[in-house]
């Protein structure tokens, strides 16, 4: 160490045998105390062997600044709303754990993507609550229901912004692509996949795209994201049409058998596809949800009775994600336990692994047994906006009393979610 021992925050240079780092010394976490912590000035954390290390060299102490962010509203701008509910865009890094924790109010969130009021005044947020999204349910989705509808019904908001983990985002966009209808302005959606601390972050684009969006004339609930690994454009993306296609990558989410709405640039929007317009009427919530559902994937060699555990539960309803053009396993047996389950009460769809094409029973003659066994055939829908669909299907007492009923509701495209004419 040098003669004056720098103390974190502190600018100092880390001398290896051949090369020398500068940059911020950090905290570093319990769990790896050999390891000194630096930020470099790209942005980036790089971690060293205290073992590897000659010198660390004291360069200047950084001064802290810790003032208040202030939101500047210009009146010749439209204003926004956003909800914030938690995930990698609303976090920032945490020296005692080495991983992001979640920042404690939107004025923090502001701070660090000042762009975002570059086209848009955020006059409202509001936080229901803070959850990695992995976390969440339906109840959730039915708090960010509740709020959004809030602001689509003032006057003095043009759209609403909603920040949210990655993990289910597309489960989330689902849900209120059902759960809010007569939509009358836009619902935006977005993420981050790489926190603040990063400079390979994505939040800063997507936040800048996500307000474009807001202001616009699209009255959908979107899912608006990177389009390609770079920092150029976004896409707006149909809530029940999108899918998290990777694990990292910025333009992690895709459009399934359709098109975005429109192509989204820091300056300006290039629309795409057909979409509903901005309109005078009043937005209302339909939350109605029946949580007795349940996704399951068809594998080889499956064992059929695995489907007695949810009717032993008194499950109500059941999405297979089934093999090809829409296959269960052809022994007998499989037939047998599908027809017994919704004899006795349990509505059973079917939507494709494939995740991209359109299911067709009729090819094969398995496919033609099942479906005379009485599963509902969901054609191109996603799997997972099929789970929250007959959720909020079954949800309606009325409906789900009728077998025919709760089949005719789930193959009534009522949010985009089936797509007649698919997208090769």
């Amino acid at each position: 160490m040098d003669n004056k021992k720098p103390s974190l925050g502190d600018r100092v240079e880390i001398h290896l045998s051949k090369i020398i780092y500068e940059g911020v010394l950090l905290e570093v976490p319990e769990s790896e105390k050999g390891i000194i912590l630096l930020k470099l000035d790209s942005g980036y954390n790089i971690g060293f062997n205290k073992k590897d290390i000659l010198q660390i060299k004291f360069l200047k102490r950084e001064k802290q600044k810790q003032k208040e962010f202030e939101i500047k509203k210009d009146p010749s701008k439209p204003n926004v709303a956003m909800i914030i509910t938690g995930g990698t865009i609303a976090s920032r890094y945490d020296s005692r754990t080495g991983g992001v924790d979640a920042l404690t109010k939107p004025e923090e969130l502001f701070k660090y993507y000042p762009e975002l009021f570059e086209k848009a005044n955020v006059v409202k947020a509001e936080v229901p609550f803070m959850k990695s999204s992995e976390d969440m349910d339906f109840r959730d989705w039915q708090k960010i229901a509740k709020v959004a509808e809030k602001f689509l019904n003032d006057g003095n908001i043009k759209g609403v912004i909603i920040t949210h983990g990655t993990d289910t985002l597309h489960y989330t966009s689902a849900a209120l692509s059902f759960f809010l209808r007569n939509l009358n302005k836009p619902v935006v959606l977005t993420y981050s996949q790489r926190s603040i601390d990063r400079a390979s972050s994505d939040a800063n684009l997507n936040l800048r795209c996500a307000a474009l969006a807001a202001i616009s004339d699209i009255a959908e609930v979107m899912l608006v994201g990177h389009g390609t690994t770079n920092d150029d454009f976004c896409y707006a993306m149909p809530g029940t049409k999108v899918r998290k296609m990777h694990t990292s990558r910025r333009d992690a989410f895709k459009t399934i058998n359709s098109k975005p709405f429109a192509k989204i640039f820091p300056d300006r929007i290039e629309i795409i596809s057909g979409h509903k317009k901005r309109n005078s009427g009043k937005a209302k919530s339909d939350l109605k949800f029946e949580e007795k559902i349940a996704l399951i994937k068809v594998y080889p060699g499956q064992d059929e009775n695995i489907l007695d555990y949810y009717l032993k539960n008194k499950y109500k309803g059941l999405i297979l994600e089934t093999t090809g053009l829409g296959h269960v396993p052809s022994k007998k047996a499989w037939l047998n336990k599908l027809k017994e389950i919704q004899e006795k009460g349990i509505i059973v769809c079917a939507t494709a692994q494939t995740i991209y094409g359109r299911l067709d029973p009729l090819v094969y003659s398995n496919g033609r047994k099942i479906l005379e066994a009485g599963v509902i055939f969901l054609e191109d829908m996603l799997s997972e906006t099929a789970l929250v669909k007959l959720g909020w299907v079954l949800g309606h007492g009325d409906w789900a009393k009728n077998r025919e009923t709760v089949k005719e509701k789930m193959l009534t495209n009522f949010a985009h979610e089936l797509n007649e004419r698919l997208q090769e």
